[in-house]
């Protein structure tokens, strides 16, 4: 196998993982929250938007 022909291998399996992990990072994020809400319904705006920033950085992980 040459250069080119690895390269043209490894670049979208290497895309795909890094997909695959900050999908399953997004849901545990999401899943964790979601827990701490139904445990304390009236913090429920502050556990909103530290899920939402945390979501944002891992999405930008999945474009860088």
């Amino acid at each position: 196998m040459d250069i080119g022909s690895g390269l043209a291998l490894s670049t979208p399996l290497a895309i795909g993982f890094a997909a695959l992990g900050c999908g399953i990072g997004l849901g545990i994020a999401v899943g964790r929250a979601l827990d701490a809400i139904a445990r304390q319904p009236e913090a429920s705006g502050k556990i909103m938007t530290t899920m939402i920033i945390g979501a944002a950085l891992i999405e930008a992980l999945t474009i860088y």
